[in-house]
């Protein structure tokens, strides 16, 4: 919902009484502006706990000249809008005033009405912009807000503790977890709990980019860098200044690119492609991955001095079959949110339909249950969500397993192969979660039973 833009409060300041006379009765036509005058610019001064919004203020007023009446208010109050009204048009005059915090500088003649009216219709619009932008983001703070990290379990709350340390400091966030357990969701409860909520939140999906543009989207490039660079572009590091930059599943990063990103987090500056100067930027760092880092470095894949200068506080987010009741606490958030976008009535869930989603192991996570609850919605006949409305459509072939009765040597097979699937076919991580030798994996991979 918009949130209402208020009066506009506005101190006409001028010692000719016609002429007060007549600027008042011409703002004041529009019903949105309130309009109080003055004489002198100590009675201006003695009112401006009054907070006016805007001040046409007479350069050449009989007690206290409009430059110091102007300084004044600055000094005070630099967010009120002082437009000057002289009688002379003097250029270096009108500069200086700018200089010092003018909004506008407007002669005196026959079209001074008109154009303080354009000048004020041009303050009320940029207010109201502010106050839309002040307006969102606090509501973005909400919907960010740690109480919509939603859960109770012991898990989760182990998890809460950490984020609310991250978000009391500076220091660079490292998210791990299985895909659809949330990561985004973390970083941007952190950046808008922080001293940084009112700067951008840059979020970075580096799959999601082609490698051979990482570089540019990242750091920017100058023009003619390459073909088809016909302008200059800001990359995300500069756009994300005095914010916070997410760089997710930040694992996937090609090794070369990670020397660069690297020397960015050492300086704090950026060079655009085909660029030499320096960008000096403030950036918080916060990064994702579902991969272990530590192996990826063992690997070869991950440059271990960015690993641990990315490292900083880790925050491991829990899987959600790890969660117990917390998997019907989100549910019931997600059945609301439905009927409410779809101006339904209010949805519950059976018991035999809790049964089965408690039951369930959510190879997808927090992102399947979504998707699953959705889809219950849709095809619930009344105002309950029964059983058979629960559809599991997942493409883990973990979820299948189970259901099938099998030898517990095809059993193993299975579990040995929804784990390399998992893990990106990665043979030492997935040896240390089962348990067993990593020469076990590479035999039956040679083998082509896996």
């Amino acid at each position: 919902m918009k949130k209402k833009q208020e009066s506009l409060k506005i101190f006409v300041v001028e010692d000719d009484i016609w002429y007060s006379e007549l600027l008042s009765y011409h703002l004041s036509l529009n019903p949105e502006y309130e309009v109080a005058r003055f004489h002198t610019g100590k009675d201006c001064m003695a009112n401006l706990y009054l907070n006016p919004d805007v001040i046409c203020l007479d350069y050449t007023l009989p007690d206290i000249t409009g430059e110091e009446v102007l300084r004044k208010i600055k000094q005070l109050n630099p967010d009120i809008h002082v437009v000057i009204i002289s009688g002379q048009e003097n250029i270096k005059t009108a500069v200086d005033l700018l200089k010092l915090g003018a909004y506008d500088y407007i002669v005196k003649d026959e079209d001074t009405k008109d154009r303080l009216w354009i000048t004020i219709s041009n303050i009320r619009q940029n207010i109201g912009l502010r106050e839309e932008i002040n307006y969102l983001k606090e509501e973005i703070g909400k919907k960010y807000d740690f109480e919509n990290i939603i859960g109770n379990s012991e898990a989760i709350k182990k998890t809460f503790s950490v984020i609310e340390k991250a978000a009391k400091s500076k220091i660079t966030v490292s998210i791990s977890g299985e895909t659809g357990t949330g990561k985004e969701v973390v970083a941007k409860a952190i950046h808008y709990n922080s001293a940084r909520r009112n700067k951008p939140f840059m979020a970075v999906n580096i799959t999601a980019i082609p490698k051979e543009l990482m570089e540019s989207e990242l750091f920017g490039h100058e023009k003619g860098a390459f073909t088809g660079a016909q302008t200059r572009r800001i990359g995300l590091f500069e756009e994300a200044d005095k914010g916070t930059i997410f760089l997710d599943e930040i694992g996937e990063m090609d090794i070369n690119l990670q020397a660069k990103l690297l020397r960015v987090l050492q300086e704090m500056e950026v060079k655009r492609v085909g660029g030499n100067k320096p960008v000096p930027i403030d950036v918080r760092i916060i990064v994702a991955t579902h991969k272990n880092l530590a192996e990826e470095v063992k690997n070869g894949n991950f440059r271990e001095d960015l690993y641990y200068r990315l490292l900083g506080l880790p925050i491991q987010l829990p899987p959600l079959r790890e969660r117990g009741n917390d998997i019907l606490l989100i549910s019931k958030h997600y059945i609301d949110l439905y009927c409410k976008e779809n101006k339904i009535k209010k949805l519950s869930l059976s018991a035999k339909s809790q049964t089965k989603l408690l039951e369930y192991p959510f190879p997808g996570n927090i992102r399947e249950l979504k998707a699953i609850i959705e889809l219950a919605c849709v095809m619930a006949e009344d105002e309950t969500i029964q059983e058979e409305n629960i559809i599991f459509n997942s493409t883990s072939s973990m979820a299948d397993i189970l259901a099938q009765e099998l030898t517990m040597k095809e059993y193993n097979l299975r579990i040995i192969q929804s784990y390399l699937e998992k893990y990106d076919r990665n043979v030492l991580l997935v040896a240390k979660k089962l348990g067993i030798g990593k020469s076990t994996i590479y035999r039956l991979l040679q083998s082509n039973k896996i």
